[in-house]
């Protein structure tokens, strides 16, 4: 599919593309641009064949899929490199949570001969590093593609993330920042608000909390254990978008308070029901299974 592929920063999502990649044979040859001489030695024991640049220069000129892997902050960091180096009829994509902030950073700073398909595959591991990479990361994952004027390059990155076991689907990057602001953005805002309301009571009271995790805690820590600067890159990135949906939060959460305060039966009884629903929407659409979490092999 490509002859050349060069992935820039190899973490645990561009270990993962670089591993289901040499699985699918989808390049001849992969690069790898990593900073990290720990990510780099557990990168070589992934394949042998596969090489590292030390810097962005020339070598970018024969390159036919470029893919950030980096935190967003980082990625203004390489658009000189590849404005000056990369060939035009290459093709960039990248694995970032937010979409609206980086139509923006394109604007402002890739060439306008560079064809930029701006990627988000929807799957991911509160552990980081290359050494949690798998090959099956993205089977039957979604994969957003961003509109592009492009199309004929927007249709090889879709071939790409199908090759790697994506299920597609075409959004524009407003939608998407929206959506995940509530799918995905919030929950993790609101997993770390809970560990850290469990760490200030824990203080306050003087006891053991955390020894006695029952399950919801949990998995709230599970959330809360995700790599902290990509977080801190995607609420500042879709800034908007995530005042709106805690706002939205807030006040729902200010109802609920209410209800128990109350002790409004009916009202709070309707909710808690109605929560069920969504659970068993996400089952039917195979985003989950029905077997319990807890102790799950």
């Amino acid at each position: 599919m490509f002859n050349n592929i060069l992935i820039i920063g190899c973490g645990l999502i561009g270990s993962s593309i670089l591993r289901a990649s040499l699985k699918k044979k989808i390049s001849k040859n992969y690069y790898v641009f990593e900073k990290s001489q720990k990510f780099i030695s557990v990168i070589k024991k992934i394949n042998k064949n596969i090489k590292f640049l030390k810097s962005l220069d020339k070598n970018l000129n024969k390159m036919d899929l470029v893919i950030l892997g980096t935190p967003m902050s980082a990625y203004s960091k390489f658009f000189s490199s590849l404005n000056k180096n990369l060939n035009h009829n290459s093709i960039i994509t990248d694995v970032g949570s937010t979409k609206e902030n980086l139509i923006n950073l394109r604007k402002k700073k890739l060439s306008k001969n560079l064809d930029w398909v701006m990627s988000h595959p929807i799957s991911g591991s509160e552990v980081s590093g290359p050494e949690h990479g798998s090959p099956n990361l993205f089977k039957n994952k979604w994969c957003i593609i961003i509109k592009d004027r492009n199309t004929l390059k927007q249709k090889k990155i879709e071939r790409f993330w199908k090759k790697l076991g994506s299920k597609i689907i075409i959004m524009n990057s407003d939608d998407h920042d929206k959506i995940f602001s509530v799918t995905s953005h919030l929950p993790h805002l609101i997993a770390y608000n809970l560990i850290k309301t469990a760490q200030d009571f824990q203080k306050k009271k003087n006891k053991n909390l955390i020894k006695f995790s029952a399950g919801g805690l949990r998995d709230f820590s599970r959330i809360a254990a995700s790599n902290e600067i990509m977080w801190r890159d995607i609420f500042f990135a879709n800034k908007t978008n995530m005042i709106d949906a805690i706002n939205v939060f807030a006040k729902n959460l200010n109802d609920f308070k209410k209800n128990i305060s109350r002790k409004e039966n009916s009202k709070l009884v309707k909710k808690l029901i109605n929560s069920k629903v969504v659970r068993k929407q996400i089952i039917s659409q195979k985003q989950d299974i029905s077997k319990p979490d807890f102790g799950r092999e």
